[in-house]
């Protein structure tokens, strides 16, 4: 039943689905739990799903050459979680996304969502508003980093998601608003005195 009211609050504020056609929706969904530090997608795998946190938090990120990860994204509970890169292209993603600690996915393959889009014409809309706000979000994200300083970017990050201090190292947090751990412990001294 949690996995039904997970996926309802996650898609009603874009579609209203019938009772059959949520059900429809949510068979398709498979359970999958991660332990911490396991992998949703790794670089280089073609990513043919797309998953919905239920619980835990996963992060985005790159490997680079001399070994380090620069973190390009997070995802918390009720975040739909994929590469839309890789997914539609369908080629190998260039960016790993990983547990950072326990975590249980609702996951459903692009095949199956294919098939229900063809099923369900609403949620054909539903995939196409859920795009429309990735893009957004990217768009806000790389503004963001171009225009603000690295204290606002902190505090929108704040803002949004409340939960990622309690939740998130800070090292992952520093990565991804692209500055030093050093600088961010500056930043939350002058914020939090």
């Amino acid at each position: 039943m949690e996995k039904v009211q997970k996926i309802k609050m996650s898609i009603d504020t874009v579609v209203s689905l019938s009772d059959s056609e949520l059900s429809d929706f949510c068979s398709a969904f498979q359970t999958r739990k991660l332990k911490k530090d396991e992998y949703f997608l790794k670089e280089g795998q073609v990513c043919n799903f797309v998953g919905l946190v239920s619980t835990g938090v996963l992060i985005y990120f790159k490997s680079v050459d001399n070994g380090n990860e620069i973190t390009t994204d997070f995802a918390f509970e009720c975040d739909w979680v994929n590469n839309n890169q890789s997914r539609l292209s369908n080629k190998p993603s260039t960016i790993n996304i990983r547990a950072i600690e326990e975590a249980e996915l609702f996951v459903i393959s692009q095949d199956d969502l294919e098939g229900l889009y063809l099923k369900i014409p609403k949620l054909e809309r539903m995939g196409r508003i859920l795009m429309e706000q990735a893009y957004l979000r990217i768009v806000e994200q790389t503004v963001d980093l171009q225009v603000l300083s690295a204290k606002e970017r902190y505090g929108n990050l704040i803002k949004k998601h409340p939960e990622i201090l309690r939740k998130v190292q800070l090292y992952h947090i520093a990565n991804y608003l692209g500055i030093a751990p050093k600088s961010l412990s500056r930043i939350r001294k002058e914020i939090f005195g």
